[in-house]
Parts: structure tokens; sequence; C-alpha cells
């Protein structure tokens, strides 16, 4: 299987507390939210396009727990069946059971566990969110694609996904659109470490 990581982000990088304002407000954070008023059908529909090409997903714990609390009731919605359906993965060291079945708890060595999971016959492995899983998939090399939806607007504290101090990656854009709601929707390969090069007349 491809990982596959989805995630929402703001123009600067916020990647906390994009569906409401209680999402997640660990560390004080109150500007929860931020992405709802840009969503609209063009979105949805792409969405739907990237959830058509799940094979199984992997979420850290706080992610999960909120799929987990709000998915099984959310029946009539169009993705109910694949986000209800699907084996999920999730990587915690402090979860000993997991209700939203069919689950498994990653814990231990996640990257090792993750990598064999890749391994397996399938299409997408996808993260959705779980930023922090991520930014150690991603210094790991193990993330293959990274589909982006960032909203036009800058939140100015909250957790990011590429944070001071991260590990460099090398990317390559593979496709880039708008939605009428003004997100833009860009999709990178992981290519492995950045290239670096001097600006000049002989470059």
């Amino acid at each position: 299987m491809r990982l596959v990581l989805q995630e929402f982000l703001s123009l600067d990088g916020v990647s906390q507390g994009p569906g409401s304002p209680d999402e997640d407000t660990s560390d004080g954070f109150t500007r929860g939210g931020w992405f709802v008023p840009h969503l609209d059908e063009e979105f949805e529909r792409v969405a739907g396009t990237w959830l058509g090409t799940a094979d199984a997903f992997l979420f850290g714990r706080r992610t999960y727990l909120n799929f987990a609390r709000d998915w099984p009731k959310m029946t009539e919605h169009p993705f109910a069946g694949t986000l209800n359906g699907l084996p999920k993965y999730v990587a915690s060291h402090s979860l000993d059971r997991a209700g939203w079945d069919p689950t498994t708890i990653l814990s231990g060595d996640v990257p090792a566990q993750v990598a064999e999971l890749k391994r397996r016959p399938g299409r997408d492995l996808q993260i959705h969110g779980s930023a922090r899983l991520a930014q150690s998939l991603l210094a790991a090399g193990l993330i293959d694609e990274l589909r982006l939806a960032i909203a036009p607007v800058v939140v100015g504290t909250g957790r990011r996904l590429f944070p001071d101090g991260g590990a460099p990656a090398g990317l390559r854009l593979l496709s880039s659109a708008t939605t009428p709601g003004g997100l833009a929707i860009q999709i990178y390969e992981s290519t492995g470490l950045p290239a670096y090069g001097t600006y000049g007349a002989d470059a």
C-alpha cells in the first residue's frame, strides 16, 4: 500500500482544530474551526474521490478518538460506509482497546509497523489529520504522497504540520487546483531529501 497523508492547513501552516472550536484545545488553542467556512461542494467531491482510493486508515490517538466518537453516528453521510467499514490502525502508547471496529492498535516501534503495513497489497493507507504522527512518518521517509487542502486564512497560533526544526523533505508537485470556497488543493509526491543550489548568473 502507499502511505498517503491528507491534511487541512491554514496559510501559515496550522493543522490544529480545523473542524470546530472544541475539536482540539490542547496547549490552550482557542481558534479552532478555521477550515469550515471554506468548505463547498467541490471540496466534498474531491474528498470523496480521495476516499475512493483508500483500503485502510491510519490515525494518531487524538484524531482516532474524535473520528470514533462521531462517524459511527453519521450513518447517512456518503463517506460513512467507507470510514466505518474499512480497516483502521491507531498509533498509541496509551490506548488499551479501540471500539471502532475494525481497528488495530499500533504501539512500540510505530514506524516499523507502518513500514510493514505498506508492504501489504492494496491501494492507499490514508492518514487523516494526525499531524504529530504524520511528522514522525515523514521524518522516517515513509509518506509517499501528501494531499494538502489549504484554507485562505492565517490562524496565527496553533500546532503546525511543518514545525521549526522538523525533518527536511523534498517534494514534487503532482497537481494543483482551487475550489469556489477558496481552498487550494495541492498534491505532492515525496522525493526524499531536498535538493539545494546557489542562485547566480552561472547557475
